[in-house]
């Protein structure tokens, strides 16, 4: 597809700002999904331009935190299994959905989502007790966010991070650790799936890709327990009003 260079620069940004959100708190997906939209890219290869995008954006973020010892990769072998096969499977079952009903469901899903980091209680700085074992946790958290990546994705950091401290009990530094390592496998997962189905767009892909490679990088040195007082806020605002945005234009006659 046909796209300016004014556009690319706008969506080069938007991707870097997104992953620099993505590596502290999650939700980078809330501002690049409505932005590849909003540029014109129709929803399902929306959704696969932005898993090609956000897969350098996580995986710059997933290198800083292993090589700086945060997270033991041989403890999450398990989960990262559970996340790849049901984000596969949420990206097979993705393609098969009429695009005018996805288009419908995104500003829905944006606002639910949104709603949900508005008033969630915020993660603690310290760990505590887990409620649940790794195994389990694999199966039943590992999967279904993996399926939710695959099959739309947007806020999937979050999520983990939420649960890894909830329901695994640990402090928001590993959590944030370890959510980047399942959010990478859902991205490339689902990413696999797409390519075969000739999905994404390459060149807003790529160039999108070495903004959030950059901003992932940067994010991932910023103070989670600092970085999340600002971050929460602004995916909030900015994804409802984005999703706002989308509502107008599929449903004038609301705001008449």
């Amino acid at each position: 597809m046909d796209i300016s260079l004014d556009i690319l620069a706008i969506l080069f940004f938007v991707a870097g700002l997104a992953a620099f959100i993505d590596a502290i708190a999650g939700g980078g997906g809330l501002l690049t999904v409505p932005a590849l939209l909003a540029a014109g890219v129709p929803p399902t290869q929306a959704l696969a331009t932005n898993k090609l995008q956000s897969s350098f954006g996580s995986f710059s973020a997933t290198y800083y935190f292993v090589r700086n010892g945060l997270v033991d990769l041989r403890q999450m072998v398990l989960a990262i299994l559970c996340t790849f096969v049901g984000s596969a499977v949420g990206a097979e079952l993705v393609q098969v959905i009429d695009a005018g009903v996805l288009t419908t469901m995104i500003p829905a899903l944006l606002i639910v989502i949104s709603l949900y980091f508005l008033f969630a209680p915020q993660a603690s700085i310290y760990g505590g007790k887990a409620k649940i074992s790794d195994g389990l946790f694999a199966f039943t958290v590992g999967t279904s966010i993996g399926f939710y990546d695959g099959f739309f994705g947007p806020g999937t950091g979050s999520l983990f991070t939420i649960c890894f401290v909830t329901l695994a009990g640990l402090g928001i530094v590993e959590a944030t650790a370890r959510t980047k390592v399942l959010n990478f496998t859902s991205n490339i997962a689902a990413l696999m799936f797409f390519i075969m189905a000739g999905l994404p767009v390459w060149e807003i892909g790529l160039v999108m890709a070495v903004g959030g490679f950059i901003g992932a990088r940067i994010g991932a040195k910023v103070v989670v327990s600092n970085g999340r007082k600002l971050i929460r806020p602004m995916v909030v605002i900015m994804s409802m009003l984005m999703a706002i945005k989308l509502l107008w234009e599929q449903n004038p006659q609301w705001f008449q």
